[in-house]
């Protein structure tokens, strides 16, 4: 890091809400989010955004009619991307970047569209158009009337953390000054559920609590797919307006054994982990945000890079998923929204079924976790 970034504001849309008042009241309690949901006359665990705003999201689709094409992963950015913008009190004429990235991206469209071709023989006018990834970042630029560059990527479940990363370089390189960051993400649709179930990843026993994140002690995998978006507004240097700052990045890729793999270790991690520390002594970090899918394998390996980079001083260890489930490439940019609001109301979020689980005695320094299929890690480290 050549200097410090601050996060002026935070905003998302997804299964805990709407605004961060209510998402850090849902965080208090021992809820999960995850709910069974129809696809294809089978019933599948998802965790889906509350009614209250699936009801914001159709106000918003029929509120100018060129957005009644668009997927719910474009109209999700735009939502969330709206309210991170006015939180941080940014205007269009600070032509400020713009880098949101989807793992899926607009999935059921692509679904629909092919579906239609199949039948038909032929493609429906708007299929291109709406179906390419471009479609997010461009579309929040035009919402937004923003001037900034515009940047669209997928790289899987770390993409979040990869438009944070590159809205830092921008911002490092003097070539921007604020950059809007996130990802978003609708993939609860069959197709893509059904990918998941085929990698034998997916979880099928709606229990107590039907993902089991960062139980080390399961015997079967547990994830879950959520949806939402996620995003952050970066600024250079230390704001008095700031969340949190951020003071360290990582990052690192495997070399893949095969299209999904990451070592027992998570050497990615390990690697990621040490890179954003820099010469910070790991004792120092009081609560690691893990990725942690809910797979067996997932989960372990990267506890073992954890403890590979801090020994037997583990930080307390945390997650989202087992709540709101996987958001794929939102999933990063959620990891930092918990992050940012454990610095600043002071309160650790542990996981209820976990047993004996470390709790911090302040929280000063947290590092936040992602990696995608690919083992493409990154590491953020942020600060009070």
């Amino acid at each position: 890091m050549q200097k410090p970034i601050s996060i002026t504001a935070i905003a998302s849309i997804s299964p805990l809400g709407k605004s961060l008042d209510e998402i850090w009241n849902n965080y208090q309690n021992n809820q999960h989010y995850i709910t069974e949901k129809k696809l294809k006359n089978e019933s599948v665990l998802v965790a889906e955004i509350p009614l209250e705003a699936k009801q914001d999201i159709e106000t918003l689709r029929l509120s100018d009619n060129k957005y009644k094409s668009l997927d719910n992963t474009v109209l999700y950015a735009i939502y969330a991307s709206r309210q991170a913008v006015k939180n941080a009190r940014w205007n269009a004429s600070n032509n400020f970047g713009i880098n949101i990235g989807s793992s899926r991206g607009a999935t059921q469209l692509f679904e629909d569209y092919h579906k239609d071709f199949l039948k038909n023989n032929k493609a429906k006018t708007l299929s291109s158009p709406t179906t390419t990834l471009g479609n997010i970042s461009s579309w929040v630029a035009h919402d937004l009337q923003t001037q900034g560059p515009e940047i669209s990527h997928s790289i899987t479940c770390s993409t979040a953390l990869h438009a944070m990363l590159n809205g830092i370089a921008w911002i490092n390189s003097g070539m921007c000054n604020k950059f809007l960051v996130g990802g978003s993400e609708a993939p609860l649709t069959s197709f893509t559920i059904a990918q998941m179930q085929a990698l034998k990843i997916y979880a099928n026993q709606n229990n107590e609590f039907p993902s089991r994140a960062l139980d080390l002690s399961k015997k079967q995998n547990t994830m879950v797919l959520g949806e939402g978006a996620s995003m952050a507004c970066l600024e250079s240097g230390k704001k008095e307006n700031a969340l949190a700052y951020i003071t360290g990045i990582g990052y690192a890729t495997e070399i893949l054994e095969h299209n999904i793999s990451i070592s027992t270790d998570a050497k990615c991690f390990q690697k990621s982990m040490q890179m954003a520390l820099g010469n910070l002594n790991p004792d120092d970090i009081d609560i690691i945000v893990m990725h942690a899918p809910g797979t067996v394998k997932g989960d372990l390996s990267e506890y073992k890079a954890i403890q590979s980079i801090f020994n037997n001083n583990l930080p307390a260890l945390t997650s989202n998923k087992w709540k709101i489930g996987h958001t794929f490439g939102a999933s990063g940019s959620l990891s930092i929204e918990l992050a940012v609001l454990m610095l600043q109301h002071q309160k650790f979020i542990s996981i209820p079924y976990l047993e004996n689980q470390k709790t911090p005695k302040k929280i000063k320094h947290i590092l936040v976790n992602a990696v995608g299929f690919g083992g493409n890690a990154v590491s953020i480290l942020l600060k009070k």
